[in-house]
């Protein structure tokens, strides 16, 4: 053989066995994963910042900034900085959604997705795939089962064998004083969240102790209708010998809500309205909103930014610094960004220096902690079920006012 091409050939042979050895000894460099350098892990985010009907969850972005800004400062995740290039904006559409998932994970070469908040999640199968940890709000099915996702509060949608957060129907419970003869009107959208949504909280109710004599996805997902008549009739109609139900509750997004709403109290229905999206102090800012909301009471599962705990004085500071020092309006969508965030780093850092996806998914088997803004938090366990903690809030004079406190209730089983 020429000496140049035993000189090659003896290269290729070394570079081999060295790429075997790396890979047999089982260990691994920062480099060799993706997304993690000596000093930075690289972390992206998915949010509907965008939709056709001008709901924006925007603001979730800024909340998981808020909370990597402070893990940064605070030295970051064992040594490490986070790197975060924020959110993709999905605009609710199914493609987008997985090309937003593909881009983090081929183009940008993320370690993890934190924060995932959208009514779609088309993404969730290639993020599973790939490996990619990946937190959002746990509303929809792919939170719950999946090994790599998680939702920040746990799996809201379980499927069956899991169990269901009893929150709504016993704080409603509360609000009516008590549940027994009491009804309740269920109504979601015509998309797989609304049909899985209003399966779930048809249990819960029931189990709880109301009638459920009206409980339908109906609503057009994609066109927000102009005339709600014929869902007020139908809804005002549906209790017991043709009366109204005692309480309707909208498992839809804020401007749905306000036209549902908006057409009940005109139709002078004087019984309880409820939803788990319009806790957002920027909607008060306009006269038509703030009375089309006058009364809802808001489901959270998180402390409500009335309450006064160390976790909530933290937040608010976080917020306030990575909004530049400005006194910003709170709402829903910031916690669902920080809490996130938070679930990430907390067990990013329970994995140690040697952070792998193999490392990470360690560290959340058998992860647990206590005291959080959104109550006591356990994996798996979260991906079968939520953390089961929660409160409602009442809009009442232009202000929000704890109508039930964050309380945590023994979740029921789902089938």
């Amino acid at each position: 053989m020429p000496r140049p091409l035993r000189v090659i050939a003896a290269a290729c042979t070394l570079l081999l066995v060295t790429a075997c050895n790396s890979a047999s000894t089982g260990g691994s460099s920062a480099s060799s994963v993706r997304g993690v350098t000596a000093d930075s892990i690289k972390v992206g985010g998915i949010v509907s910042m965008t939709s056709a009907s001008g709901y924006s969850k925007k603001d979730t972005d800024l909340g998981a900034r808020a909370r990597y800004d402070r893990a940064n400062a605070e030295g970051g995740v064992n040594g490490r900085k986070i790197e975060y290039l924020g959110a993709e904006d999905d605009g609710q559409d199914p493609s987008r959604n997985l090309a937003a998932a593909r881009k983090l994970v081929q183009q940008d070469k993320v370690f993890a997705v934190s924060p995932m908040s959208s009514v779609t999640f088309a993404g969730a199968d290639f993020l599973d795939g790939q490996k990619v940890p990946t937190v959002g709000w746990g509303t929809l099915p792919s939170f719950c089962g999946p090994k790599h996702l998680y939702g920040f509060n746990g799996c809201l949608v379980p499927m069956p064998g899991g169990t269901l957060n009893q929150t709504w129907p016993e704080g409603l419970a509360a609000v009516l004083g008590g549940a027994r003869g009491k009804s309740v009107a269920l109504i979601a959208g015509d998309n797989d969240a609304g049909k899985f949504g209003i399966r779930t909280f048809t249990q819960g109710f029931k189990a709880a102790g109301f009638q459920v004599p009206y409980a339908k996805a109906a609503v057009p997902a994609t066109s927000m209708p102009s005339d709600w008549s014929a869902y007020t009739k139908e809804i005002l109609r549906s209790g017991p010998g043709g009366t109204a139900p005692d309480a309707v509750v909208s498992v839809m997004q804020t401007p749905y809500n306000i036209g549902l709403f908006t057409a009940l109290k005109r139709s002078g229905y004087k019984g309880v309205l409820s939803d788990p999206t319009d806790y957002d102090p920027g909607l008060l800012t306009k006269d038509a909103t703030k009375q089309a909301l006058d009364g809802v009471h808001v489901l959270l599962q998180f402390q409500p930014f009335e309450s006064d705990s160390p976790a909530m004085r933290q937040f608010k500071a976080d917020i306030k610094k990575a909004a530049g020092g400005k006194d910003v309006p709170l709402n829903l969508h910031m916690m669902t960004g920080y809490m996130s965030a938070d679930l990430f780093l907390s067990i990013a850092k329970r994995a140690g220096k040697d952070l792998t996806v193999e490392s990470f998914q360690k560290a959340a088997d058998g992860f647990s902690d206590t005291g959080t803004l959104v109550g006591d938090r356990a994996e798996p366990k979260g991906q079968k079920e939520s953390f089961g903690c929660g409160a409602l809030v009442r809009l009442k004079n232009g202000r929000y006012e704890v109508a039930v406190p964050f309380t945590c209730y023994p979740p029921i089983p789902f089938g």
